[in-house]
């Protein structure tokens, strides 16, 4: 059913959920894992001199998540590729996903908080939106949503 499961991380307790259900998957299915991270660096273009220094950071910030996601996987006897671009984060999902002929795409519900989650709205709920191929989305364990 799946020969190809894209898992977009940020390093956040979502993606680490939704890493564990790709992992699953992707064993059960004898899938290989794409363990994909992008620097949003035109969000950070306002930063004049420093911005050099913040996308490096960010680089480095991604390569860890793509290397835990590939941990995770090889733990599971499961093959993983990983990869960190630039670009529009939704966007750069969507190309990523397409140029590795994705089969699914595995992502968590809530990545990190901030401004550009209010101003631009959701990455999650964009990729659910305009996907040409299936989309899982999974909460964190501590993601309740104020139920009991």
């Amino acid at each position: 059913m799946y020969r190809t499961i894209l898992v977009p991380t940020d390093g956040s307790d979502a993606s680490a959920a939704a890493v564990d259900h790709a992992v699953d998957l992707a064993d059960r299915y004898d899938a290989r894992i794409h363990a994909l991270y992008v620097v949003d660096s035109g969000s950070y273009g306002v930063l004049g001199e420093s911005t050099p220094t913040v996308v490096e950071a960010l680089h480095e910030e991604g390569s860890r998540a793509v290397s835990a996601v590939a941990e995770a996987a090889a733990d599971a006897g499961v093959e993983a590729d990983t990869a960190v671009v630039e670009g529009a984060v939704h966007r750069s999902i969507l190309d990523y996903a397409e140029e590795a002929e994705a089969d699914l795409i595995v992502m968590g519900t809530h990545g990190r908080q901030g401004i550009d989650r209010y101003l631009l709205g959701s990455v999650t709920e964009r990729i659910v939106r305009s996907s040409p191929l299936p989309v899982l989305t999974v909460r964190s364990a501590d993601d309740s949503y104020g139920l009991s």
